[in-house]
């Protein structure tokens, strides 16, 4: 719950008795307690005299971790509990939940319905042996760029009540489990918890999946399969929760799907990584006229339905439709044909038109796949 830009306050809790020991670092958990100040002492530790300056800390009466079953501490209105079990009868369930996971976003229904199921997770066991068998899935989306990969991932971290978004370039192992600080005052090491450790009970979704090193990535192996995370830095050796489903997103290793090789060509995972995502979904950005067309209505509809402060929205003409088409045409598609017109053998653009000539004259007197016999002689 850090603002935007802000960085995590911190503050000193005082457990004695019977109260210490009780929990471990990333458990979420409710304090009561007695809002109080002690004298630092009288030198910090950058050498500037602190007489005058009282630290707060809180004195804890009581803790209370039974967090499990209120998801985050989550609590409900009498009406709120009631839509829900209205909504539990319903017989297609199903299909409402998964048609509002990210409305704006055209088709992909099956990654919608992967997504509800990774929102809901399923339901884990304990063995009569101790042996933990997860319940939460995790889903890898794998494919083209510009196919709304990362929306679907912003998406889930806004409704998840609990969820940490992170970007593949910038995690670090550490960043991911947990990290070994120092504390200016005592010199004693503690341990700061990471990503996964803060979204214990929730979603982790990383982007840029692709991007991140084999040796951050590897940190994660054992938070995605045993839910823990084992610590054991400068003498602290402790095992932190991290019950978290992870929806991570990836591009192929050729930037986009190359459809001449193999899955595991394009496919630039170990075995081991790629064995921890219950399902593994690869979108492709098909080169279909038809498909297009519906993509460009859904998302004109998207732009046109929305009547938030309608009478401001400077109306689109022609003028404004043409203004846009000789922009792109200036801009993008000049790039395109720079290839074609510059550079190597061809000089000029009749140059190009030239071979351009040559190779249609080819291609209708040499039919595809034909056969020819050539004599040496």
């Amino acid at each position: 719950m850090v603002p935007v830009g802000e960085m995590p306050r911190h503050i000193m809790l005082q457990a004695d008795r019977y109260m210490t020991n009780q929990v471990v670092p990333g458990t979420r958990v409710t304090i009561v307690g007695i809002y109080l100040i002690y004298q630092s002492k009288q030198r910090n530790a950058t050498g500037i005299n602190t007489v005058a300056i009282r630290n707060p800390y809180l004195k804890i009466l009581g803790i209370q971790t039974d967090v499990d079953s209120q998801r985050g501490g989550l609590t409900f209105t009498d009406e709120e509990e009631e839509e829900f079990l209205k909504l539990s009868r319903l017989p297609n369930l199903y299909d409402l939940f998964y048609k509002s996971i990210a409305p704006s976003i055209y088709g992909n229904d099956d990654i919608k319905k992967a997504i509800t199921c990774l929102l809901m997770g399923g339901s884990k066991k304990i063995l009569p042996d101790g042996m933990r068998l997860r319940g939460d899935i995790n889903v890898l989306l794998l494919g083209d760029p510009g196919t709304a990969k990362s929306q679907l991932l912003k998406f889930v971290e806004k409704i998840s009540p609990i969820s940490v978004y992170t970007s593949g370039k910038g995690s670090s192992a550490a960043g991911l489990t947990a990290s070994v600080q120092r504390d200016s005052q005592t010199r004693d090491f503690y341990l700061e918890g990471g990503a996964m450790v803060l979204a214990d009970g929730g979603v982790v979704c990383i982007d840029e999946f692709d991007k991140m090193r084999d040796e951050d990535r590897v940190a994660i192996h054992e938070a995605m399969e045993q839910q823990t995370i084992s610590i054991a830095k400068a003498g602290i050796t402790t095992i932190l929760n991290s019950r978290t489903s992870v929806l991570a997103a990836a591009n192929p290793i050729f930037g986009r799907y190359d459809e001449m090789k193999s899955p595991g060509e394009n496919i630039d995972f170990q075995t081991t990584i790629l064995s921890r995502f219950d399902m593994i979904f690869i979108v492709k950005d098909d080169h279909n006229a038809a498909r297009d067309m519906s993509i460009a209505q859904h998302v004109m509809n998207v732009h046109t339905g929305n009547t938030n402060n309608q009478e401001d929205q400077e109306v689109a003409t022609e003028e404004h439709v043409e203004e846009a088409i000789r922009l792109f045409n200036a801009s993008t598609m000049d790039a395109v044909d720079q290839g074609v017109s510059s550079g190597g053998v061809v000089g000029n653009s009749e140059m190009a038109q030239e071979i351009k000539k040559v190779e249609q004259e080819l291609r209708r007197r040499l039919p595809i796949d034909g056969c020819y016999k050539i004599s040496l002689e």
